[in-house]
This record gives structure tokens, sequence and C-alpha cells, in this order.
């Protein structure tokens, strides 16, 4: 590695950067400067007249991005983990924190952070995006079904999904109040028209005023943010290069992983010949267990979560999937999983495995087959026991300690019928 003679230090906050400029000769100087597009270019125009041969900072939150953003092509950066770069506990200011990471800098003791390319930056916002209002809209769901269920209307007794085709004509009708028996006429599913009977007695109840216009704002929020999902999933389709279109179609012959699926971990993982093994891409997602050892004592604990939490989420959501499916090796290895530690512990541990089979796949670029679990197992043939007589085989069980009696309830010893 080559030795730096002057690096620069920041320590990040939302509206400042307290900023040590060190050199190899232990001289510093602090500058603080507010954390805004025109005084991070004057801070460029510093660190490059300095003679400045390294910028490092803390991975705080978002603020340290319009930084690195406009500093990247210019001079060269290092973005560490908070984590592992904690100073010696003691008197912690701005100062000493910026102090602290350029002398990391300058002894070459920062582990660069992985920084996507600003295409794949940009794709994973889309993703990150799609994610938060996936989980709005489930929350909206789960207020209409509190609406229902304060009235007394368990739709969900006769229907699978109330949010549905049927379930959703259902709906706006009860939030335009209109006639009970035209809006169960018109339901488009027959499965559901035979149920008829059962929806009039749930829904004989009436809704309160307010109950209406709850219901009416909650719908035409739903509404409203799955256009947004369209239009975030148009934006992401027409995001993908050749390149992914290939790795989507890899991912998607997985058990468990549909389009969402496949899109958030390409844009989470981003390049995986960036991961020696697919050890090192579950440890970086958080995935393997935390180790603590002291002399010969061995102690796993709970996985690490330090890598990407969007990642893991969808992780576990591909596993819960993928252990539903029948005859695959992936849900037998759950079941046997489950059966000794747990569903829970099973469903992560599958959801490890599935990456660690990603990363084989991707790194190859192969389509998953699934073995054939019909092949009929052989086993070994037994060995026949050799032929023996009946005094021989009462002196083994008598040498094992066994007590043996006759028909007649007399106990047999070593010196014959007792």
């Amino acid at each position: 590695m080559k030795q730096r003679t002057k690096v620069c230090g920041i320590d990040v906050h939302k509206d400042f950067l307290q900023v040590c400029i060190l050199s190899l000769t232990g001289e510093s100087s602090q500058h603080r400067i507010h954390n805004t597009h025109d005084d991070i270019l004057d801070l460029k125009d510093l660190l490059l007249s300095e003679g400045c041969e390294l910028i490092a900072l803390e991975s705080t939150g978002i603020y340290w991005y319009l930084l690195y953003f406009t500093l990247e092509d210019d001079i060269p950066i290092i973005v560490g983990n908070a984590n592992q770069m904690k100073s010696i506990p003691g008197r912690k200011t701005d100062v000493r924190d910026s102090e602290w990471i350029a002398q990391l800098a300058l002894n070459g003791l920062i582990k660069p952070s992985r920084i996507f390319p600003r295409n794949q930056r940009e794709f994973r916002d889309l993703t990150r995006n799609r994610e938060t209002l996936v989980r709005s809209r489930t929350t909206i769901k789960n207020r209409i079904h509190k609406i229902l269920d304060s009235a007394g209307m368990r739709l969900k007794s006769v229907m699978k999904d109330i949010f549905g085709k049927s379930g959703r004509h259902l709906l706006e009708g009860l939030a335009q109040q209109r006639d009970l028996n035209t809006l169960l006429q018109t339901i488009p599913s027959p499965i559901i028209r035979r149920k008829v009977d059962e929806i009039k007695v749930i829904m004989h109840t009436s809704l309160s005023p307010i109950q209406i216009h709850l219901l009416k704002t909650q719908l035409q929020l739903l509404n409203e943010i799955e256009e947004k999902i369209d239009t975030i999933n148009g934006l992401i389709v027409a995001a993908l290069t050749d390149e992914m279109h290939d790795s989507i179609g890899i991912c998607l012959s997985v058990p468990g992983i549909g389009m969402t699926a496949a899109t958030t971990i390409l844009a989470e993982v981003g390049d995986v010949r960036d991961f020696p093994s697919a050890d090192r891409l579950a440890s970086w997602v958080g995935l393997t267990p935390s180790v603590y050892q002291s002399a010969d004592h061995l102690v796993t604990g709970r996985i690490t979560k330090r890598g990407s939490k969007h990642l893991r989420w969808i992780l576990v959501q591909v596993a819960q999937t993928a252990s539903r499916t029948k005859n695959t090796v992936l849900s037998r290895f759950f079941r046997r999983v489950a059966f000794r530690r747990g569903r829970n512990k099973a469903i992560v541990a599958l959801a490890r495995k599935i990456l660690c089979i990603l990363w084989h796949l991707l790194t190859v670029k192969e389509k998953y087959k699934d073995p054939d679990l019909k092949k009929k197992v052989i086993l070994p043939q037994k060995s026949k026991l050799p032929d023996i007589s009946i005094d021989d085989a009462v002196m083994v069980l008598l040498n094992a300690g066994y007590n043996v009696y006759t028909p007649g309830l007399q106990r047999i010893s070593g010196k014959g019928v007792e």
C-alpha cells in the first residue's frame, strides 16, 4: 500500500462538516463548513491546494451523499463503516472525531465500503421506493379491515382476499352506499356469487356515516398508491439492462422468487463478482451468526444483521414462499431444519441458502434446476446372521446381562435351569 503524506478526515453532520487536514509530519488544521453544495466546492479547492491525497468519512445516514457525489471525480474518497471506526472511549467532540478519522486514513486502517455506480444507485432507489409504497399499501389494507371489523362485517370469512376483483367491487359499493341486492347481483366472480346468502348475513349491518367517510378515504388512498406502484414498476423495467435481464431470468428460475423479489435482490446485491465466495456475500448481507470466542470457548449467537435490511427482508419473504413449495429441495431443507430448530430459524437458514444458491448461479450464469426427488434411494442389503443353536443363543443373552426364562417361568443361568 502506498504511504500517504497528507489526508483529510471529515466528521459529517446534517448541517455542517468538521474537517481535519492531517499530514504525516503531525501538522493539522481544522475547518468547519456548512453541508451545502457551494461550501463543498470551496472545500474541494482547499483540499486540492493543500495537496490532500485522500478523503475519509463515516457513512452517517444519508448526509454524506452530497459530499461524496460532489468530490468523487476529483479526489479519492473512502466511506467507512461507523462501527469499525469508533474512537477510543474518552472525551468525544467533533474536532477529535475528525482528527481520529484522519489518523485512521493516514495509516490505511479504514476498510472502504461498497459504493455502487450511479446507475445502480438510482435503480436501488427505485426498488426501495417501491418497498416503501408496498408497506404503505399494507397499512391502508389493515385500516380497511379494522373499519369493517368494527362494524361486524367480517368479509374475510367468505372471501380469501377482500382486495381482489370481487372484494373491491363490494368495498366500492359500500363506500358509495349502493343497494345491497343490486351490489350482490353484479359481483364479477361466479364463485363468490354462490355465497350471496352468506354475504347478506355478514353485510346485514350498516356502516355509520363516519365509517363510510373513513372507508371512502382509505379506498382513494389505496387506488393512488397502487397507481404509484405501477408507475415505479414501469420505471424499474425500463431501467433494466441486457445483462440484468439475463440475471433476472436466472433469479426467476429459483423457487419462491418472483419479478419483484428478483429486481430487489439484484438492486441490493449489485455485482456478485465483488464477493469471492457465497459465504462472503451472506456475511455482507448479515445472515451469518455472530461469533464470540475466548480461549477454547466458542459461542455463536443470532445473525449479525449488519447488511442491507431491505435485502434481508425480501430474502425472508422468498424463503416463506419457497418453504411452501411442493416436492422441492428447498422445502425439504426447511422442514428438516424446522423439525430440529423451529420455524423462525429454519426460515432464516433457508433465506441464507437461497442467497448462496443465487451467488453460484449468477457467477456461472446458469439457471436453477431442482434435483429429481423421485429417484429411489437404494439402501444397502442387510447382512445375514450366521445360524446358531438355541443353547448358543441363550449363552449370548446371558453374557450380555439378560435374564432368560423357560416357558414354565424357570430361570436359566450359566449352571442350567434353576
